[in-house]
């Protein structure tokens, strides 16, 4: 039976430690920082929400929601549920991706209809 104060066998590194790193690899490769970088920008772009006008809701409603949602005030809500109304859609808000989103998800949940676009 093995007991440390007994067995005076020196530890070793298990096989797989002990190989060298094959030939023409490099264990940490560079980073291509170009395409790093271009992807940063491409992350970094910006979105447009665009609600979408419908026969469904009351422009109070709309109203109200851009209110709650984006924290617009009585004239900047009216201005932009006027400008759903009169021409099929507006731009509520331009942001980075995943806010917009999020965005586009609430304004679901309270029933409008609503998508993203690339902002140029």
């Amino acid at each position: 039976m093995w007991h440390p104060e007994i067995d005076e066998t020196p530890l070793r590194a298990p096989l797989w430690l002990s190989y060298p790193d094959p030939p023409g690899e490099d264990p940490s490769p560079e980073i291509d920082r170009e395409s790093s970088v271009a992807l940063d920008e491409e992350l970094e772009k910006l979105w447009k929400v665009v609600v979408w006008n419908d026969p469904v809701n009351l422009m109070s409603y709309v109203v109200y929601v851009l209110q709650r949602l984006f924290g617009y005030s009585l004239e900047e809500a009216t201005e932009l549920m006027l400008e759903v109304h009169n021409d099929g859609k507006s731009i509520v808000k331009i942001t980075e991706q995943e806010r917009g989103e999020r965005y586009v998800t609430r304004l679901h949940s309270y029933g409008l209809q609503a998508t993203m676009e690339k902002d140029n």
